[in-house]
């Protein structure tokens, strides 16, 4: 994305002291990759950062070929300055998204540019096995790239550590209750390895990637196998005292309703989720649907998905009035693994939605979109978890301004 004079975004500020070098490095790395090539003064001028200490952070980026000079800009008098850029071959990270009955494989260059991505199906997701699945796709990106890998982001289905729900149900993973994740993982392949739950990382990847790039504070209703809520605040992910923030799957919304594995009855997740749709379309004798099915399903105007999205967009729309009245979002972003033609017509169906205090005359976004990166937009996410430590400054150690 290249600056444009005269527009008007949010810019992180440097910390001139030394203690700040870290963040001030994150600064630089994320001017430069949200503007595209810069030269040193026009990054000192966006940064609010002495020119000594760009010269100085920049000539260390170079050096660890996270940055790379681009050329001169043959613009006015005088000797052009050089142009920087992220260097996209300077490092990658990967991410890895495990389902319950399929498993998603990313690859990121620095500039966060996707370099490869694939979906496998597995029928096993114990521990041991996902150690097994995540060696053996570490191994290929390894003999495929050369680039350094800043870490590896993995993606679970929530809640995380909860008594009588973790890894209960078809919509979450077994065996990993009581275990912390994040060591084990990164114990068993030598790379430092971020846990996420799906429903943030996929906000993470519509920030990155996706219809959230340019809105600093959004929510996400993602449709995996269950029914997730991720939040953006102020650019970054925002995940509660013990990462379960947006639960929303196990709000209830019938009472009495049907029974969830989880214990509780009338739980969103059991009316709107995917694995609600396919429990319906099992019945009607259609099992094992995938997105391609879904797809054809919608275009035939089957009536189990027509029934399925009715019900969902009965329950849904005032949840998204709940998630506005709480959180009060720039807007709400529906997406996940839905082909985009039913979440268009999910969104249609919901309106017009219940009165909250989103409900103003005047808005610059839709109260509710659909997202742009599809059924990899977790993946993208999870690869996106080690950029953020990277290029994304800490914002309880930065200020911020508008520029224009």
């Amino acid at each position: 994305m290249a600056f444009q004079p005269g527009s008007t975004h949010q810019v992180t500020l440097g910390n001139n002291p030394e203690r700040s070098r870290d963040h001030n490095r994150r600064v630089v790395l994320d001017v430069v990759r949200r503007n595209g090539a810069l030269g040193r003064m026009h990054i000192a001028r966006l940064t609010h950062l002495t020119a000594q200490a760009i010269a100085n952070i920049v000539d260390e980026l170079v050096s660890e070929n996270l940055l790379m000079e681009t050329g001169r800009l043959r613009s006015g008098r005088g000797q052009p300055p050089i142009q920087f850029a992220v260097n996209p071959d300077g490092a990658m990270t990967m991410g890895i998204e495990m389902a319950s009955d399929h498993m998603v494989s990313t690859v990121l260059d620095l500039s966060g540019q996707p370099r490869s991505r694939r979906i496998m199906p597995v029928s096993d997701t114990s521990p041991s096995q996902v150690i097994a699945h995540l060696r053996a796709e570490l191994d290929a990106v390894r003999s495929t790239f050369k680039s350094r890998l800043l870490g590896i982001g993995v993606v679970m289905p929530g809640p995380f550590e909860i008594e009588g729900m973790t890894s209960v149900g078809p919509t979450t993973l077994p065996g990993w209750a009581n275990i912390d994740a994040a060591s084990l993982l990164s114990e068993a392949c030598g790379e430092p390895v971020t846990v996420e739950n799906d429903a943030n990382a996929a906000a993470v990847g519509e920030r990155f990637f996706g219809a959230g790039h340019t809105i600093s504070s959004f929510c996400m209703v993602y449709f995996g196998a269950g029914l997730g809520l991720g939040m953006i605040q102020d650019g970054t992910p925002f995940r509660g005292a013990f990462g379960n923030a947006g639960e929303i799957g196990h709000v209830v919304v019938v009472p009495r309703g049907r029974a969830c594995p989880c214990g509780q009855h009338g739980c969103l997740e059991r009316y709107a989720s995917v694995h609600a749709l396919r429990e319906k379309l099992c019945e009607a004798g259609i099992p094992d649907c995938d997105f391609a099915d879904f797809s054809e399903l919608h275009a035939k105007r089957h009536p189990v998905l027509l029934a399925w999205m009715e019900e969902t967009a009965t329950y849904l729309a005032p949840m998204i009035a709940m998630i506005e009245n709480i959180l009060d979002p720039e807007t709400v972003i529906l997406g996940g693994v839905l082909p985009d033609a039913i979440i268009d017509e999910l969104i249609e169906r919901m309106g017009p939605l219940p009165i909250s205090v989103a409900s103003r005359r005047t808005r610059a976004l839709p109260r509710v979109m659909r997202g742009q990166t599809g059924q990899y937009t977790a993946a993208l996410g999870a690869a996106a978890l080690p950029l953020f430590e990277v290029v994304t400054p800490k914002l309880e150690t930065a200020a911020t301004t508008t520029i224009e």
